[in-house]
Protein backbone atom coordinates (compact mmCIF):
# COMPACT_ATOMS: atom_id res chain seq x y z
CA UNK A 1 0.00 0.00 0.00
CA UNK A 2 0.72 3.65 -0.37
CA UNK A 3 1.96 5.94 2.40
CA UNK A 4 -1.28 7.38 3.54
CA UNK A 5 -0.14 11.05 2.13
CA UNK A 6 -1.86 13.40 0.15
CA UNK A 7 1.20 14.56 -1.57
CA UNK A 8 4.81 13.08 -1.57
CA UNK A 9 8.33 14.76 -2.15
CA UNK A 10 9.05 12.18 -4.69
CA UNK A 11 7.14 9.59 -6.67
CA UNK A 12 9.15 7.20 -8.87
CA UNK A 13 7.61 5.59 -11.86
CA UNK A 14 8.85 1.88 -12.17
CA UNK A 15 10.75 0.04 -9.33
CA UNK A 16 13.43 -2.01 -10.51
CA UNK A 17 16.94 -1.78 -9.59
CA UNK A 18 17.17 2.27 -10.85
CA UNK A 19 14.56 3.43 -8.78
CA UNK A 20 14.75 0.68 -5.49
CA UNK A 21 18.28 1.87 -5.04
CA UNK A 22 17.23 5.75 -5.26
CA UNK A 23 14.48 4.40 -2.33
CA UNK A 24 17.43 3.20 -0.67
CA UNK A 25 19.82 6.40 -1.60
CA UNK A 26 16.55 8.68 0.43
CA UNK A 27 16.22 6.31 2.94
CA UNK A 28 20.27 6.69 3.58
CA UNK A 29 19.92 10.37 2.93
CA UNK A 30 18.39 11.01 6.72
CA UNK A 31 16.38 13.93 5.47
CA UNK A 32 12.58 14.05 6.38
CA UNK A 33 11.82 12.93 2.83
CA UNK A 34 8.47 10.71 1.54
CA UNK A 35 8.46 8.67 -1.53
CA UNK A 36 5.82 6.38 -3.08
CA UNK A 37 6.78 3.97 -6.11
CA UNK A 38 4.29 2.68 -8.53
CA UNK A 39 5.46 -0.86 -10.26
CA UNK A 40 2.94 -2.16 -13.22
CA UNK A 41 4.36 -6.17 -12.09
CA UNK A 42 2.08 -7.59 -9.37
CA UNK A 43 5.39 -7.99 -7.57
CA UNK A 44 8.75 -7.40 -7.92
CA UNK A 45 11.03 -9.43 -10.54
CA UNK A 46 13.82 -8.12 -12.47
CA UNK A 47 14.43 -10.20 -16.26
CA UNK A 48 12.63 -12.87 -14.45
CA UNK A 49 12.56 -14.92 -18.07
CA UNK A 50 15.77 -14.93 -17.98
CA UNK A 51 17.02 -16.64 -14.87
CA UNK A 52 18.58 -19.50 -16.16
CA UNK A 53 20.52 -22.00 -13.40
CA UNK A 54 23.99 -21.07 -13.47
CA UNK A 55 23.82 -18.12 -15.40
CA UNK A 56 26.15 -15.27 -13.67
CA UNK A 57 25.87 -11.47 -13.83
CA UNK A 58 28.46 -9.91 -15.78
CA UNK A 59 29.32 -7.09 -13.52
CA UNK A 60 30.64 -7.59 -10.26
CA UNK A 61 29.03 -8.16 -7.26
CA UNK A 62 30.17 -4.83 -5.91
CA UNK A 63 27.94 -3.00 -8.45
CA UNK A 64 25.23 -4.07 -6.01
CA UNK A 65 22.45 -1.41 -5.44
CA UNK A 66 24.43 1.35 -2.85
CA UNK A 67 28.33 -0.09 -2.61
CA UNK A 68 29.73 2.70 -4.98
CA UNK A 69 27.53 5.15 -3.11
CA UNK A 70 27.71 3.69 0.56
CA UNK A 71 29.77 0.78 1.05
CA UNK A 72 28.53 0.98 4.90
CA UNK A 73 24.89 0.64 3.37
CA UNK A 74 22.94 -1.95 5.15
CA UNK A 75 21.65 -2.78 1.27
CA UNK A 76 24.75 -3.81 0.06
CA UNK A 77 24.98 -7.67 -1.31
CA UNK A 78 27.37 -8.47 1.23
CA UNK A 79 24.86 -7.18 3.98
CA UNK A 80 22.55 -9.70 1.79
CA UNK A 81 24.85 -12.45 2.03
CA UNK A 82 25.75 -11.50 5.62
CA UNK A 83 22.08 -11.81 6.75
CA UNK A 84 21.53 -14.96 5.08
CA UNK A 85 24.55 -16.64 6.37
CA UNK A 86 26.40 -17.35 3.05
CA UNK A 87 29.14 -14.87 3.23
CA UNK A 88 31.78 -17.21 4.09
CA UNK A 89 30.61 -19.84 1.48
CA UNK A 90 30.55 -16.92 -1.33
CA UNK A 91 34.25 -15.88 0.20
CA UNK A 92 35.18 -19.92 -0.40
CA UNK A 93 33.73 -20.15 -4.21
CA UNK A 94 36.00 -16.69 -5.10
CA UNK A 95 33.03 -15.48 -7.61
CA UNK A 96 33.10 -11.65 -8.51
CA UNK A 97 29.97 -12.32 -10.69
CA UNK A 98 27.24 -13.72 -8.74
CA UNK A 99 24.25 -16.14 -9.84
CA UNK A 100 22.23 -14.19 -11.57
CA UNK A 101 19.48 -16.08 -9.07
CA UNK A 102 21.19 -15.16 -5.99
CA UNK A 103 21.69 -11.59 -7.31
CA UNK A 104 17.79 -11.69 -8.12
CA UNK A 105 17.17 -12.77 -4.40
CA UNK A 106 19.35 -9.93 -3.49
CA UNK A 107 17.37 -7.37 -5.07
CA UNK A 108 14.04 -8.77 -4.17
CA UNK A 109 15.43 -8.94 -0.26
CA UNK A 110 16.12 -4.58 -0.94
CA UNK A 111 12.57 -4.33 -2.47
CA UNK A 112 10.74 -5.99 0.60
CA UNK A 113 12.47 -3.20 3.06
CA UNK A 114 10.46 -0.45 0.83
CA UNK A 115 7.08 -2.78 0.76
CA UNK A 116 5.66 0.31 2.55
CA UNK A 117 6.17 2.81 0.05
CA UNK A 118 5.54 0.39 -3.28
CA UNK A 119 2.12 -0.11 -4.80
CA UNK A 120 2.33 -3.51 -7.03
CA UNK A 121 0.21 -3.95 -10.01
CA UNK A 122 0.15 -0.13 -10.39
CA UNK A 123 0.66 1.20 -14.00
CA UNK A 124 1.44 4.86 -13.97
CA UNK A 125 -1.15 6.14 -17.19
CA UNK A 126 -0.25 9.94 -17.20
CA UNK A 127 1.76 12.74 -15.65
CA UNK A 128 0.00 15.93 -15.39
CA UNK A 129 0.88 19.67 -13.75
CA UNK A 130 -0.96 21.26 -10.57
CA UNK A 131 -0.91 25.15 -11.62
CA UNK A 132 -1.03 26.98 -8.46
CA UNK A 133 -2.36 30.84 -7.54
CA UNK A 134 0.84 32.42 -9.38
CA UNK A 135 0.78 30.30 -12.80
CA UNK A 136 3.69 27.96 -11.45
CA UNK A 137 3.98 24.31 -11.49
CA UNK A 138 5.06 23.29 -7.70
CA UNK A 139 3.26 19.82 -7.97
CA UNK A 140 2.93 16.88 -10.23
CA UNK A 141 -0.46 14.33 -10.32
CA UNK A 142 0.37 11.11 -10.91
CA UNK A 143 -2.01 9.33 -12.50
CA UNK A 144 -1.86 5.41 -11.95
CA UNK A 145 -4.30 2.24 -13.12
CA UNK A 146 -4.64 -1.12 -11.67
CA UNK A 147 -5.53 -4.44 -13.01
CA UNK A 148 -9.14 -4.02 -12.24
CA UNK A 149 -8.76 -0.67 -14.37
CA UNK A 150 -9.43 1.56 -11.11
CA UNK A 151 -7.57 4.85 -11.89
CA UNK A 152 -5.92 6.80 -8.60
CA UNK A 153 -3.74 9.79 -8.16
CA UNK A 154 -0.71 10.15 -6.27
CA UNK A 155 0.56 13.45 -5.91
CA UNK A 156 4.14 14.52 -5.96
CA UNK A 157 6.70 17.34 -5.75
CA UNK A 158 9.22 15.63 -7.70
CA UNK A 159 8.56 12.26 -10.48
CA UNK A 160 11.75 9.94 -11.41
CA UNK A 161 10.77 8.00 -14.17
CA UNK A 162 13.00 4.63 -14.11
CA UNK A 163 10.58 2.63 -16.41
CA UNK A 164 13.80 0.45 -18.03
CA UNK A 165 13.92 -1.22 -21.33
CA UNK A 166 11.37 -2.34 -23.25
CA UNK A 167 11.69 -5.76 -24.97
CA UNK A 168 12.83 -4.85 -28.94
CA UNK A 169 11.13 -7.70 -31.58
CA UNK A 170 11.48 -6.93 -35.32
CA UNK A 171 8.56 -5.06 -37.37
CA UNK A 172 6.09 -7.43 -38.62
CA UNK A 173 6.93 -9.89 -36.15
CA UNK A 174 3.86 -10.59 -33.01
CA UNK A 175 5.26 -12.52 -29.81
CA UNK A 176 2.74 -16.04 -29.25
CA UNK A 177 2.93 -19.32 -27.56
CA UNK A 178 6.06 -20.95 -29.83
CA UNK A 179 7.45 -17.36 -30.98
CA UNK A 180 8.74 -15.10 -27.96
CA UNK A 181 11.66 -12.41 -26.79
CA UNK A 182 14.49 -14.32 -25.06
CA UNK A 183 13.10 -11.85 -22.43
CA UNK A 184 10.48 -14.54 -21.88
CA UNK A 185 12.74 -17.74 -22.27
CA UNK A 186 11.42 -19.30 -19.39
CA UNK A 187 7.64 -17.57 -18.71
CA UNK A 188 6.27 -20.96 -20.12
CA UNK A 189 7.18 -23.68 -22.43
CA UNK A 190 6.92 -23.77 -26.07
CA UNK A 191 4.29 -26.78 -26.25
CA UNK A 192 4.51 -30.14 -27.63
CA UNK A 193 7.74 -31.01 -28.97
CA UNK A 194 6.89 -31.98 -32.66
CA UNK A 195 9.73 -31.50 -34.71
CA UNK A 196 12.82 -31.54 -32.35
CA UNK A 197 14.19 -27.94 -33.31
CA UNK A 198 14.39 -24.84 -32.05
CA UNK A 199 15.25 -21.28 -33.82
CA UNK A 200 17.33 -18.51 -31.80
CA UNK A 201 17.78 -15.04 -33.60
CA UNK A 202 20.07 -12.44 -32.75
CA UNK A 203 24.26 -12.78 -31.71
CA UNK A 204 24.55 -10.90 -28.33
CA UNK A 205 24.25 -12.16 -25.18
CA UNK A 206 21.44 -12.98 -24.06
CA UNK A 207 21.08 -15.32 -27.80
CA UNK A 208 23.92 -17.33 -26.70
CA UNK A 209 22.77 -17.60 -23.59
CA UNK A 210 19.08 -19.23 -25.20
CA UNK A 211 20.86 -21.21 -27.52
CA UNK A 212 23.08 -23.01 -24.70
CA UNK A 213 20.10 -23.29 -22.45
CA UNK A 214 17.96 -25.03 -25.42
CA UNK A 215 20.70 -27.10 -26.44
CA UNK A 216 21.38 -28.13 -23.07
CA UNK A 217 17.57 -29.15 -21.56
CA UNK A 218 16.92 -30.31 -24.84
CA UNK A 219 18.83 -33.08 -25.47
CA UNK A 220 17.75 -34.41 -28.30
CA UNK A 221 16.84 -31.44 -30.19
CA UNK A 222 18.63 -29.46 -32.45
CA UNK A 223 19.24 -25.66 -31.92
CA UNK A 224 19.61 -23.08 -34.98
CA UNK A 225 21.49 -19.77 -34.18
CA UNK A 226 20.94 -17.13 -36.86
CA UNK A 227 22.83 -13.76 -37.18
CA UNK A 228 24.40 -11.69 -39.67
CA UNK A 229 27.50 -12.33 -38.01
CA UNK A 230 30.39 -14.30 -39.20
CA UNK A 231 30.57 -15.65 -35.21
CA UNK A 232 30.25 -14.49 -31.94
CA UNK A 233 31.92 -11.62 -31.09
CA UNK A 234 33.53 -11.87 -27.46
CA UNK A 235 32.41 -8.70 -25.02
CA UNK A 236 35.62 -6.22 -23.77
CA UNK A 237 35.97 -6.42 -19.99
CA UNK A 238 39.14 -5.37 -20.38
CA UNK A 239 40.16 -2.59 -17.82
CA UNK A 240 41.40 0.07 -19.40
CA UNK A 241 37.52 -0.29 -21.32
CA UNK A 242 35.83 -1.16 -18.01
CA UNK A 243 36.58 2.51 -17.02
CA UNK A 244 33.73 3.95 -18.95
CA UNK A 245 31.27 2.75 -16.94
CA UNK A 246 33.04 4.56 -14.00
CA UNK A 247 31.07 7.39 -12.11
CA UNK A 248 34.04 9.59 -13.17
CA UNK A 249 33.66 8.92 -16.54
CA UNK A 250 29.95 10.17 -16.79
CA UNK A 251 31.40 13.82 -16.07
CA UNK A 252 33.67 13.55 -18.93
CA UNK A 253 31.08 12.09 -21.42
CA UNK A 254 28.51 14.23 -20.34
CA UNK A 255 30.56 17.49 -21.14
CA UNK A 256 32.41 16.35 -24.32
CA UNK A 257 31.00 17.61 -27.83
CA UNK A 258 28.47 15.61 -29.20
CA UNK A 259 30.77 14.97 -31.93
CA UNK A 260 32.80 13.01 -29.09
CA UNK A 261 29.67 11.21 -27.41
CA UNK A 262 28.95 9.97 -30.70
CA UNK A 263 32.49 8.07 -31.11
CA UNK A 264 32.74 6.96 -27.68
CA UNK A 265 29.60 5.27 -27.75
CA UNK A 266 31.04 3.66 -31.20
CA UNK A 267 34.44 2.57 -29.39
CA UNK A 268 32.89 1.23 -26.99
CA UNK A 269 29.56 -0.28 -27.59
CA UNK A 270 31.25 -3.76 -27.77
CA UNK A 271 31.67 -3.85 -23.82
CA UNK A 272 27.99 -4.08 -23.48
CA UNK A 273 26.01 -4.31 -27.08
CA UNK A 274 25.88 -7.24 -29.25
CA UNK A 275 28.73 -9.37 -27.47
CA UNK A 276 29.20 -12.30 -25.56
CA UNK A 277 31.24 -13.53 -22.78
CA UNK A 278 34.69 -15.05 -23.93
CA UNK A 279 33.66 -18.10 -21.67
CA UNK A 280 30.14 -18.47 -23.22
CA UNK A 281 31.48 -18.48 -26.48
CA UNK A 282 34.13 -20.75 -25.96
CA UNK A 283 31.94 -23.34 -25.10
CA UNK A 284 29.09 -22.62 -28.01
CA UNK A 285 32.46 -23.35 -30.22
CA UNK A 286 33.43 -26.28 -28.32
CA UNK A 287 30.28 -27.95 -28.66
CA UNK A 288 29.72 -27.45 -32.31
CA UNK A 289 33.21 -29.06 -32.44
CA UNK A 290 32.78 -31.70 -30.61
CA UNK A 291 29.49 -32.75 -32.36
CA UNK A 292 30.96 -32.41 -35.94
CA UNK A 293 33.71 -35.28 -34.41
CA UNK A 294 31.21 -36.77 -33.66
CA UNK A 295 28.62 -36.94 -36.33
CA UNK A 296 25.61 -35.46 -34.67
CA UNK A 297 25.24 -31.85 -35.29
CA UNK A 298 22.71 -30.40 -33.21
CA UNK A 299 24.09 -26.93 -32.47
CA UNK A 300 24.06 -25.25 -36.27
CA UNK A 301 25.30 -21.80 -36.77
CA UNK A 302 23.89 -19.77 -39.19
CA UNK A 303 26.69 -17.36 -40.30
CA UNK A 304 25.74 -13.92 -42.16
CA UNK A 305 22.21 -14.70 -42.20
CA UNK A 306 19.14 -13.33 -41.61
CA UNK A 307 15.63 -14.98 -40.49
CA UNK A 308 13.51 -14.15 -43.93
CA UNK A 309 9.98 -15.00 -42.14
CA UNK A 310 8.86 -17.41 -39.63
CA UNK A 311 4.70 -18.01 -39.54
CA UNK A 312 2.81 -20.39 -36.52
CA UNK A 313 0.88 -23.18 -37.24
CA UNK A 314 -1.21 -25.88 -35.74
CA UNK A 315 2.27 -28.28 -34.88
CA UNK A 316 5.36 -25.56 -35.13
CA UNK A 317 6.80 -22.39 -37.05
CA UNK A 318 7.80 -22.63 -39.96
CA UNK A 319 10.83 -20.73 -40.63
CA UNK A 320 12.72 -19.50 -43.78
CA UNK A 321 16.21 -18.76 -42.65
CA UNK A 322 18.05 -16.80 -45.87
CA UNK A 323 22.41 -16.25 -46.42
CA UNK A 324 23.22 -12.90 -46.74
CA UNK A 325 26.16 -14.18 -49.14
CA UNK A 326 24.69 -16.77 -51.23
CA UNK A 327 20.93 -15.46 -50.95
CA UNK A 328 20.28 -19.45 -50.54
CA UNK A 329 17.54 -20.08 -48.40
CA UNK A 330 16.67 -22.83 -45.97
CA UNK A 331 13.07 -24.24 -44.88
CA UNK A 332 13.16 -25.48 -41.30
CA UNK A 333 10.30 -26.73 -39.00
CA UNK A 334 10.79 -26.10 -35.38
CA UNK A 335 9.09 -25.93 -31.79
CA UNK A 336 10.13 -22.75 -30.98
CA UNK A 337 11.36 -19.67 -31.94
CA UNK A 338 13.50 -17.16 -30.01
CA UNK A 339 14.15 -13.32 -30.86
CA UNK A 340 17.15 -11.95 -28.75
CA UNK A 341 16.95 -8.62 -30.63
CA UNK A 342 17.48 -6.76 -27.56
CA UNK A 343 15.86 -3.94 -25.72
CA UNK A 344 14.89 -0.15 -26.59
CA UNK A 345 14.51 2.94 -23.86
CA UNK A 346 10.88 3.46 -22.54
CA UNK A 347 9.59 6.66 -24.05
CA UNK A 348 8.81 9.14 -21.16
CA UNK A 349 6.95 11.31 -23.50
CA UNK A 350 3.57 9.59 -23.85
CA UNK A 351 3.39 9.71 -19.87
CA UNK A 352 4.18 13.63 -19.58
CA UNK A 353 1.35 14.12 -22.09
CA UNK A 354 0.50 18.50 -21.96
CA UNK A 355 4.17 17.90 -19.49
CA UNK A 356 5.95 17.10 -22.50
CA UNK A 357 5.66 20.85 -24.37
CA UNK A 358 6.94 22.27 -20.79
CA UNK A 359 10.39 20.27 -21.15
CA UNK A 360 13.30 21.32 -23.80
CA UNK A 361 14.44 18.74 -26.07
CA UNK A 362 18.09 18.79 -28.10
CA UNK A 363 18.66 18.90 -31.48
CA UNK A 364 17.24 14.78 -31.74
CA UNK A 365 14.18 15.47 -30.08
CA UNK A 366 15.03 13.57 -27.13
CA UNK A 367 14.08 15.59 -23.77
CA UNK A 368 17.22 17.49 -22.50
CA UNK A 369 18.68 16.16 -19.18
CA UNK A 370 20.87 18.04 -16.73
CA UNK A 371 23.88 16.46 -15.37
CA UNK A 372 21.83 15.76 -12.49
CA UNK A 373 19.39 13.79 -14.46
CA UNK A 374 16.79 16.33 -14.06
CA UNK A 375 14.64 16.79 -17.09
CA UNK A 376 15.41 21.04 -17.98
CA UNK A 377 11.74 22.69 -18.53
CA UNK A 378 10.18 26.14 -18.74
CA UNK A 379 10.50 28.34 -16.15
CA UNK A 380 7.24 27.70 -14.70
CA UNK A 381 7.22 24.20 -14.10
CA UNK A 382 9.23 24.32 -10.48
CA UNK A 383 8.91 20.16 -9.62
CA UNK A 384 11.33 17.91 -10.50
CA UNK A 385 11.38 15.68 -13.13
CA UNK A 386 13.99 12.98 -13.53
CA UNK A 387 14.62 10.26 -16.13
CA UNK A 388 16.73 7.36 -14.22
CA UNK A 389 18.06 4.79 -17.09
CA UNK A 390 18.71 4.12 -20.59
CA UNK A 391 17.00 6.69 -21.59
CA UNK A 392 19.84 9.47 -20.71
CA UNK A 393 22.52 7.19 -22.69
CA UNK A 394 22.71 9.96 -25.59
CA UNK A 395 23.76 12.18 -23.09
CA UNK A 396 25.79 10.92 -19.86
CA UNK A 397 27.45 7.17 -21.72
CA UNK A 398 27.21 3.94 -21.39
CA UNK A 399 26.43 3.14 -17.71
CA UNK A 400 23.26 5.33 -17.74
CA UNK A 401 20.91 1.82 -18.27
CA UNK A 402 23.08 -0.27 -16.55
CA UNK A 403 23.59 -1.62 -13.33
CA UNK A 404 27.38 -0.22 -13.01
CA UNK A 405 26.47 3.22 -11.94
CA UNK A 406 23.28 3.07 -10.43
CA UNK A 407 24.15 3.57 -6.68
CA UNK A 408 25.71 6.31 -7.95
CA UNK A 409 23.48 7.61 -9.97
CA UNK A 410 20.49 7.14 -7.45
CA UNK A 411 22.55 9.45 -5.08
CA UNK A 412 23.02 12.36 -7.40
CA UNK A 413 19.09 12.63 -8.06
CA UNK A 414 19.20 12.38 -4.42
CA UNK A 415 21.16 15.17 -3.83
CA UNK A 416 19.71 17.21 -6.43
CA UNK A 417 16.31 17.07 -5.55
CA UNK A 418 17.02 17.48 -1.64
CA UNK A 419 19.24 20.78 -3.23
CA UNK A 420 16.09 22.05 -5.18
CA UNK A 421 13.73 21.51 -2.45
Amino acid sequence: MLPNVETVDVAGVGFGPANLALAIALQESGAPVTMAFHERQASFGWHTGMLIEGATMQVSFLKDLATMRNPGSRYTFLAYLHAHGRMPAFINSKMLYPYRIEFHDYLGWSAAQFDAHTSYGSTVVDISPVQGPDGHVDLLDITTQDADGNRHVQRARNVVIGTGMVPHLPPGVTASARIRHSSQLLTHDFGTPRHGRYLVVGAGQSAAECADYLHRTHGDAAVHAVHSRYGYSVADDSPFANAIFDPAAVDDFYRAPDQTKEALLAHHGNTNYAVVDLDLSQELYRRVYLEEVQGSPRLHVHRVSRLRSCTETADGVEAEVESLVTGEVTRLMVDGVVYATGYRPADPLPLLGDLADECKKDDSGRLYVDRDYRVRTSDSLRCGIYLHGAGTEASHGLSAGLLSNTAVRAGEIVESILRQN
